[in-house]
């Protein structure tokens, strides 16, 4: 009888290594940060980026820092096709022709974009670009782009009237709604969270197509808002690609957030994979109070 029971042991044990031994040897998710012009501070977010992803365990960053504004980009050409997910810091000069369509067909193929910020400034004359990133802001967008959208008595609103596309009133801290509960990058988030002092994006604008929001927060007229409910995180599903977008994020204080820490790694992830396996923190905000913690010290 004993050495029946070792055997059973033995072969748990076997049975056991099997699952662990491929978890122990995953692959990580790798991801490639494009940067290198922005009317925000790169230079300073970058880093929090990669950190974040790389704190989770589950990524592997490279960071690719394209020529300066006014320098030739003729020879900028990344390779998109090496990595899972792309994430946009970068606000500046036109790609060359032949880096738009590898850019694009890399996404409608499959492949992993977040866009970050005012990364949704970028390009307004492209416009692929504008229909990967659903709404975007500044660069003379109005309603020529496509409508604004916001969030109003339960529902989304496609406002085609006339008006600019992009603003934000003063830095401050505001809560976060979650409109879309189910979807993997929100689930187990608190229904509401206050964010940390951050601009509010509002008045985006685009074509909106295939879009799904997860996220809205309300842009008070007291902080030179809009009085409406605007988007903050969302999905667009272009071709086979997925993309994650976030209005997050301005500087060093809110990429250090709880709720943009956990928000941006798990769209990173759903970007490049379709799926989130990453955990909510225990100290992920609630409506009350905004969290922080630093990406840099490695926690």
């Amino acid at each position: 009888m004993k050495k029946h029971g070792i055997g059973k042991m033995v072969l748990l044990g076997v049975v056991l290594s099997s699952l662990i031994i491929p978890v122990w040897g995953a692959e990580k998710i790798s991801a490639l940060i494009i940067d290198g012009q922005n009317n925000h501070d790169w230079k300073l977010t970058t880093p929090y980026l990669q950190a974040i992803l790389e704190n989770t365990g589950i990524f592997e960053v490279h960071v690719l820092t394209s020529p300066a504004s006014g320098e030739d980009m003729s020879g900028f050409n990344p390779p998109f096709q090496d990595y899972d997910v792309l994430v946009m810091n970068y606000n500046g000069d036109s790609w060359p022709a032949a880096t738009r369509e590898r850019f694009d067909n890399y996404v409608s193929s499959g492949g992993g974009l977040v866009i970050y910020h005012a990364a949704d400034n970028s390009f307004p004359e492209w416009k692929e670009y504008n229909q990967m990133i659903g709404l975007g802001g500044w660069g003379d967008r109005d309603e020529k782009d496509g409508p604004r959208i916001y969030w109003e008595d339960g529902r989304i609103v496609r406002d085609t009237s006339p008006g600019k596309g992009g603003s934000h009133g003063k830095r401050h801290e505001f809560v976060v709604d979650n409109r879309m509960r189910d979807h993997p990058i929100m689930q187990g988030t608190s229904p509401s969270w206050r964010h940390t002092l951050d601009e509010l994006y509002d008045s985006l604008r685009g074509p909106a197509e295939n879009m799904t929001l997860l996220a809205t927060a309300y842009s008070d007229l007291d902080t030179g808002g809009t009085g409406k409910h605007e988007p903050i995180l969302f999905t667009v599903d272009y071709g086979e690609g997925r993309v994650f977008h976030t209005v997050l994020g301005h500087d060093d204080v809110s990429c250090s957030g709880v709720g943009f820490i956990t928000t941006f790694a798990r769209g990173a992830e759903w970007a490049a994979t379709g799926k989130v396996t990453l955990p909510v923190p225990p100290d992920f905000p609630g409506k009350g109070k905004a969290t922080s913690r630093d990406p840099l010290s490695g926690r």
